[in-house]
């Protein structure tokens, strides 16, 4: 730990330009920083008096900047007696927190950059470390609850979208404060945007069974989507999948080799013969080449005789709810997901159990 020694602190007067003075406080000896290691015996205030005033007003300003520094002066004698040396930080709060913010997002996935983009436009494209107050974080989760979508906008984003918005949001604050350039950790004083329960729509085994024997104008649309329900893989996943992915596993079976684009989580997954079936023949590059349109989609689904409102997110749902309700545990299923948190599939495991419920109530005695 870093001894003190006792320091006087001087407040002083420098001569400039333009008939002003600047203020600024000696230390001596000088004071050490204890994060760069570097001495110093002076901190310029920024603040600055007439140094020959020529009526009542300039005197009476010099009067209350001089009480302001003098003020200053002894915070900071207080603040050497403590230890506490954060006030020698002055640089670092002037440092570009979107520049921070964009090196984050290179580390991260998608979904970061659409944070970044959001809070750019909420500070008009310039905030610094010392502008991250309470207030205007609180600020960007209510413009966040009435923002419109960077892809579409004449739509508002989602509430769930902007939950999970701030909630990156508030891991970044997180990080910034353990990597002490914020002075306190703001996220402490944040309330989380409440989630709404939206209700997940999924195929039962008997729909998948009739979508797969529909035909679809696309083909590779229907490759691809019957793939996604046998392995649970997000669009994203199953549009980036490569044939130098899939290997063969210890036990002879295929698996596949993935980084998701979402989490950036890197898993080994074990696949079927029918999901391999669906990818066609072994070649190069790209497994699913084509389009993953929405329009066709919701054609295909509904020659189908599918009325539900399904999308391709919906087969990922799909997988999850057929696996656990055929008996899968919950923890094999949040792995295959590659979910982070096995309390993210448990809403998977809810919906098979409301559905059993509605299963029993269909026999009666009465």
């Amino acid at each position: 730990m870093y001894q003190h020694t006792c320091t006087t602190v001087s407040l002083l007067r420098r001569p400039i330009t333009n008939g002003r003075i600047s203020l600024y406080l000696d230390f001596y000896p000088a004071i050490r920083n204890p994060e760069t290691m570097k001495m110093t015996r002076r901190e310029y205030l920024g603040i600055y008096i007439y140094a020959k005033p020529a009526n009542d007003i300039e005197r009476n300003f010099n009067r209350q900047m001089l009480e302001k520094a003098e003020a200053i002066r002894c915070l900071r004698v207080t603040s050497l007696i403590n230890e506490q040396f954060d006030f020698l930080d002055r640089d670092k709060m002037r440092g570009d927190f979107l520049a921070y913010f964009k090196k984050m997002c290179r580390k991260k996935y998608e979904k970061w950059d659409t944070v970044y983009r959001h809070f750019y436009n909420y500070v008009g494209g310039r905030c610094t470390f010392g502008d991250l107050t309470v207030e205007l974080c609180k600020g960007f989760g209510e413009y966040l609850l009435g923002a419109h979508q960077l892809r579409l906008p004449h739509r508002k984003v989602r509430r769930n979208s902007a939950a999970d918005y701030y909630s990156t949001f508030r891991g970044l604050l997180k990080i910034a404060y353990r990597d002490k350039l914020i002075r306190e950790n703001i996220n402490d004083f944040l309330e989380k945007i409440e989630w709404e329960d939206v209700k997940k729509s999924y195929l039962t085994i008997d729909e998948l069974r009739q979508l797969a024997a529909t035909p679809c104008r696309i083909e590779v649309l229907k490759q691809a989507s019957l793939f996604s329900c046998l392995t649970g893989l997000r669009i994203s996943d199953v549009l980036n999948l490569k044939w130098e992915g899939f290997e063969i596993a210890p036990d002879q079976g295929y698996c596949i080799r993935i980084r998701t684009q979402k989490t950036q989580t890197e898993a080994i997954l074990p696949i079927s013969y029918e999901a391999i079936e669906l990818c066609g023949e072994r070649s190069t590059g790209t497994v699913f080449k084509g389009s993953m349109v929405n329009y066709p989609l919701k054609k295909w689904i509904a020659e189908a005789g599918i009325t539900k409102p399904i999308t391709f997110h919906c087969f990922r749902h799909t997988y999850a709810t057929l696996q656990i309700a055929s008996g899968t545990d919950i923890y094999t299923v949040s792995k295959m997901l590659t979910h982070k948190n096995v309390t993210t599939t448990q809403i998977y495991a809810d919906l098979v159990s409301a559905k059993k419920r509605e299963t029993v109530n269909k026999i009666s005695l009465k």
